[in-house]
């Protein structure tokens, strides 16, 4: 097909949004570790983790061999309110850059959240409404996840209560604002409100906190409140699974114009976005049917798939959450306070991290300098003002896209455009005015966390 036939923007039907979310585990040889009990260290099951999450979402947890898991028909008709999302053919870049390269986006910020995170929230929702609870506890750090889960609360009737990370409640009043119009409660983390809030801010006086914190309270909370459970936007093999609805129309919108990528792209903090836009795509490089080339980008200040250590971690500040064997820097590890583009959690999905462990993905970390470069770049040819987080993507695109420059290969670029940046106006104030500066934690400071692992043999 003529490249001049393809459009700005494939868009599919609303019968073509999926009708399943595509397990990913199911095709991988090695699974990702069991999670552990924090108190005994050993595997937890179903009966395990009631206490803490809703009984649908625990069996979804748990699954490592369906690969094709039905999307209620309440979900889907939910979903038609935003998707099928765009996606867009970045021609206005391509010029811009002269490259031969051909640069495809996945758009993800076209709904009232801003972000790819609503796909998980209403479903998170949906259930424990199902489950005749009568709310959930959360944590957010740059904002997007408490307020899709906000939106998603409010829409089906429930109760919703947000831990934010401290800096980010701070920086983003009006994020902030958007939650508490639908309904929910937000509190600054650390806060005094918890026992494990209490304890953070006495051990680290003046802390701008971090989302190992805010999900330590909000564990707390869901656990002492009769009625609540814990529901949470990235990481865990739930939450991937539900954001494959990404990869899923990104892949059929491709498919219907015989293109193939040849290079995925996604930003990584937990990895939420990053696994649901690839895992299609990786389902076919596991059953070795096609080969990509798929490519993890994390902020220089917080990298736990460059630096970090594959080990047993807590998935929380407050070690009180079930260990993960994931990519971390240790569940001490507080991102500097100076890192504004989200992406901030200590820790990695079990799945991607199991994935790039095997080799089957690769993964670099960007400075925030040049991740905001990237994203006023981006938005004065394309004329998205995009999330910090996204942008991550961006960069490492634009740097793909350059090398096909030098090189004249004309290789396709996919990555994920997970949202919108009109509540980040103070970081790219801090850029336009020559404020923003990177930090790169030292490996003595790694290393201090990294002490503080737990001794896991299993």
């Amino acid at each position: 097909m003529s490249e001049k036939s393809i459009p700005y923007k494939i868009y599919l039907s609303e019968d073509e949004i999926p009708k399943q979310w595509y397990n990913v585990r199911a095709d991988m040889k090695n699974k990702p570790a069991p999670l552990l009990n924090p108190a005994t260290l050993q595997p937890m099951g179903f009966e395990d983790l009631r206490p803490v999450f809703c009984d649908e979402l625990i069996k979804q947890e748990l699954d490592d061999t369906t690969a094709y898991i039905d999307i209620p028909q309440e979900i889907r008709d939910f979903y038609k309110m935003y998707r099928p999302a765009p996606l867009v053919r970045a021609y206005c870049l391509e010029k811009a850059l002269g490259t031969p390269a051909k640069i495809y986006y996945k758009f993800e910020g076209n709904n009232t959240s801003g972000s790819h995170k609503l796909n998980s929230a209403i479903v998170q929702a949906y259930y424990a409404k199902k489950q005749g609870l009568k709310g959930v506890t959360t944590e957010t750090g740059a904002g997007q996840w408490g307020t899709a889960l906000s939106m998603a609360s409010a829409y089906l009737g429930i109760d919703c209560k947000v831990y934010m990370v401290k800096v980010s409640y701070e920086q983003k009043p009006f994020r902030r604002e958007v939650m508490r119009t639908y309904g929910a409660s937000v509190t600054p983390s650390p806060s005094m409100e918890t026992e494990i809030g209490k304890k953070i801010n006495a051990e680290h006086p003046g802390t701008t906190g971090s989302l190992g914190c805010a999900i330590s309270e909000a564990v707390e909370v869901a656990t002492k409140t009769d009625g609540y459970r814990y529901v949470l936007g990235s990481v865990l093999n739930q939450v991937l699974l539900h954001q494959t609805v990404i990869g899923l129309e990104a892949k059929a919108a491709l498919d219907k114009y015989g293109v193939t990528p040849d290079i995925i792209i996604g930003c990584a903090g937990g990895g939420s976005n990053l696994g649901g836009l690839i895992s299609p795509f990786m389902g076919e490089k596991l059953r070795g049917e096609k080969d990509y080339r798929i490519i993890a980008v994390e902020p220089a200040s917080c990298p736990s798939f460059t630096r970090g250590k594959f080990a047993y971690d807590f998935c929380d500040t407050g070690m009180v959450c079930p260990l993960a064997k994931m990519y971390t820097l240790g569940s001490n590890f507080i991102p500097s306070a100076n890192h504004a583009g989200g992406l901030r959690y200590h820790g990695m999905s079990p799945i991607l991290s199991q994935l790039y462990h095997d080799g089957y993905m690769e993964a670099r970390s960007v400075e925030q300098t040049a991740v905001f470069e990237a994203a006023e770049q981006f938005a004065r040819v394309e004329g998205i003002l995009p999330a910090p987080e996204s942008s991550h993507a961006i960069r490492a695109a634009i740097d793909e896209a350059l090398k096909c420059k030098e090189t004249g290969e004309e290789k396709t670029i996919l990555f994920g455009l997970t949202g919108t940046g009109y509540f980040d106006m103070v970081a790219y104030q801090k850029f336009n005015d020559g404020e923003m500066t990177d930090y790169i934690p030292t490996d003595d400071e790694l290393n201090k966390s990294f002490a503080t692992l737990p001794k896991v043999e299993i």
